[in-house]
């Protein structure tokens, strides 16, 4: 990563640094604008492509390889998560949940690739989590995480004309 001029990303989180800590990262300057990234969109979701071409508009000059090497790191310590796009044919990256919020299933739009948190899941739908790493625990593997996601258009991507004639699947 070069140094030419820009601003400095910004602070990471108590929580975040916990996981970092834990899995031996640094919290070093590519590692904090790439955070950064994820930490101004929370919802948004980005390809390594758009990282890349994101950090290079902020002034960063970051090897593409030692940007692959991140992402994949920050998703193996549960910081980041990573999706298969399968329209594209890449990897999209993500904040991961913080691990005390358990299963919270998500709604991607496969137009825009936002991610809507659906935090009103019912109770039931989050002891599915549960009960799965409690089956694991009983054949001696040890689970990390549950992803539950739901594909299809977010109301911001749905012409107006469409937004009222659909409904929903039994």
């Amino acid at each position: 990563m070069s140094a030419r001029p820009a601003t400095e990303p910004a602070a990471v989180p108590p929580e975040i640094q916990t996981r970092l800590e834990a899995a031996g990262l640094r919290r070093t300057l590519a590692t904090r604008a790439v955070l950064g990234l994820f930490l101004a969109s929370p919802q948004g979701t980005l390809s390594h492509a758009q990282a890349l071409a994101s950090l290079t508009a902020r002034g960063l000059d970051i090897n593409r390889v030692t940007l692959y090497r991140l992402l994949d790191r920050l998703a193996a310590c549960g910081v980041l998560q990573r999706h298969a796009d399968d329209g594209a044919r890449t990897w999209r990256f993500c904040l991961a949940d913080a691990p005390q919020e358990g299963l919270v299933p998500r709604f991607e739009c496969d137009a825009c690739h936002r991610q809507f948190r659906l935090t009103e899941a019912s109770e039931p739908t989050r002891a599915v989590a549960t009960d799965l790493y409690r089956t694991l625990a009983r054949l001696g593997h040890q689970g990390q995480r549950v992803d539950l996601s739901i594909h299809g258009t977010c109301a911001g991507c749905i012409p107006a004309a469409q937004r009222g004639t659909q409904e929903p699947l039994a």
